[in-house]
C-alpha cells in the first residue's frame, strides 16, 4: 500500500467508527463501499475486509453506551449467539455468486432498511404515548420474547455473512419497530450483537481469501476513537433526530454503491 492508501485507511476507520458508535452498525456500510470505491480492492476483498474491522469498533461502541444504561446485553448476546452459525453460512455463500451480485443485493436491502426507518420516524404517536419515544410494536408481537431474539439473529448472520456487513442495519430498525426499544438503547444492544456476529464471520471470510489483512490493520487505528466519540453524540441527539440522521445515512450509502456497482455513471 502507497503512503496515502494508509493515510485514506486510517481515515476511513476513523468515519466508519464514528458511525458505527452513532447508529449501532458497525461501520461496514462506509467501509465496504470505501474500500471498493477509494481503495480499488475487488468486490469480495471490500464485501470481506470490514468484518475483522467491525469488532473493535463494536466492542467500543457498546461499553460507551453500557455506560450510559443504552444496552440490553441478554438480548444483545442471544441474538449475536443465534445469529454466529447463519453468518458462518452466509459467508460461505458467497463463493457461488459474483462480487458484484453481493454488492448490488447489499445496496438494496440497504436503500429498504432506510425507508422503513424514515417511516419510524415519522410516525405519529398515540396521544397516550410520549411522541416520538415508544416506537410502533404491531398487534400480536411481544416486545421481548428470546424466540424473537433467535430469529432476528439467524436473519441477520445470515445477512452479515453473505453481505459483509456487521448485521446492525437490521438489527436496529427491527429493535425498534418489533421489539419495543427506543433508538439509542436499541443502537448499544445492536453493537453488542454486532461484535458478536462480526466473530466467524471474519474467520470465514479470511479463510475464503476475502480478507486484505493490511488494509484491515490501518483501518482499525481510527475505528475506535471514532466509535467513542460516535456513541457520544448519539447520547445527546433527540430520538426523532437519530431515526432521521440513520434513514438518511443508509439511502446515501445505498445509492451511492448501486450507482457505482451498476455503473449508471460510468
Amino acid at each position: 500500500m502507497s503512503a496515502a492508501d494508509v493515510l485514506l485507511s486510517v481515515v476511513i476507520g476513523l468515519g466508519s467508527g464514528f458511525l458505527s458508535g452513532q447508529f449501532g452498525i458497525g461501520g461496514a456500510m462506509v467501509t465496504t463501499p470505501a474500500i471498493r470505491l477509494l481503495l480499488g480492492s475487488p468486490e469480495l476483498i471490500a464485501v470481506g475486509t470490514p468484518l475483522p474491522i467491525i469488532i473493535p469498533t463494536a466492542i467500543a461502541g457498546s461499553i460507551a453506551y453500557a455506560r450510559r444504561g443504552l444496552v440490553d446485553l441478554r438480548a444483545g448476546i442471544t441474538i449475536g449467539l443465534a445469529g454466529s452459525i447463519a453468518s458462518v453460512l452466509g459467508a460461505w455463500l458467497t463463493r457461488f455468486v459474483g462480487g458484484s451480485f453481493v454488492l448490488v443485493v447489499t445496496a438494496a436491502v440497504i436503500c429498504y432498511m432506510a425507508a422503513d426507518m424514515a417511516l419510524l420516524a415519522f410516525r405519529r404517536a398515540p396521544e397516550t404515548e410520549e411522541p416520538g419515544i415508544v416506537p410502533a410494536v404491531p398487534r400480536g408481537v411481544t416486545r421481548k420474547t428470546p424466540l424473537g431474539y433467535v430469529v432476528l439473529g439467524m436473519t441477520t448472520g445470515l445477512y452479515s455473512g453473505f453481505l459483509g456487513l456487521g448485521g446492525g442495519f437490521i438489527v436496529v430498525p427491527a429493535l425498534i419497530r418489533w421489539f419495543g426499544f427506543d433508538a439509542k438503547r436499541a443502537i448499544g444492544t445492536s453493537l453488542v450483537v454486532v461484535s458478536v456476529l462480526a466473530v466467524p464471520g471474519s474467520i470465514t471470510h479470511y479463510l475464503l481469501g476475502h480478507v486484505d489483512p493490511w488494509i484491515a490493520a490501518w483501518m482499525a487505528l481510527g475505528v475506535v476513537p471514532g466509535a467513542l466519540l460516535g456513541a457520544r453524540v448519539t447520547s445527546l441527539a433527540s430520538e426523532r433526530g437519530v431515526k432521521v440522521a440513520f434513514a438518511t445515512l443508509l439511502l446515501v450509502v445505498g445509492v451511492v454503491l448501486a450507482t457505482a456497482e451498476l455503473g449508471v455513471f460510468g
